[in-house]
């Protein structure tokens, strides 16, 4: 495995070492002694996520607040996305930026994403699956984000926004600077 840092301290790019030939492809895409050891620190992840989504379609930005805070470690198993976390770390340095990546079942690349962050993404191609595992249970009552179009925010999403497809839920989200932080 590699790691890259990303412009937002605790949030990193993973590269899985990828075995290839004749007969397609081989990587470990979780190994926990590995990614402890990467980040330095223990995370123990007890829920794994899947969604599958068509182009457009735009999910996020989610966070859960309190003691249901989540670390996730996002991956594409078929697809691309591109795909968003924010930092909502009050005392952060880095509060209100964001960190962008293409996520893509080719380049079979990760993004950790430590708790303090709303996360976000959207579907490039014609359809994706998405995967993600999360450090804490989901949580109804500490669900909490914010609109994905906030002007603040500033999010270059890749897409028109006639191509975007968004829950009604998740229209109704508020802005950052109004978010339950």
């Amino acid at each position: 495995m590699n790691i890259e840092d990303t412009k937002i301290d605790g949030c990193y790019v993973i590269e899985p070492k990828v075995f290839e030939d004749e007969r397609g492809y081989f990587f470990e895409s979780f190994n926990q002694n590995a990614f402890d050891e990467l980040l330095g620190y223990k995370i123990d992840f007890v829920q794994d996520n899947q969604s599958f989504s068509s182009r457009g379609v735009l999910r996020g930005l989610h966070y859960q607040t309190g003691a249901y805070q989540q670390a996730k470690l996002v991956r594409v198993i078929s697809g691309t996305v591109l795909d968003i976390a924010v930092d909502i770390r009050k005392n952060s340095p880095t509060f209100g930026k964001y960190v962008s990546v293409e996520l893509t079942a080719k380049n079979k690349k990760q993004l950790f994403i430590p708790r303090g962050f709303a996360h976000g993404f959207i579907v490039l191609s014609e359809t994706a699956i998405f995967s993600y595992k999360c450090d804490n249970f989901y949580n109804k009552e500490s669900e909490a984000g914010i609109i994905y179009n906030d002007p603040d925010l500033n999010i270059d999403w890749k897409l028109n926004p006639s191509e975007i497809t968004i829950s009604e839920k998740d229209t109704q989200l508020p802005l950052f600077k109004d978010a339950r932080l």
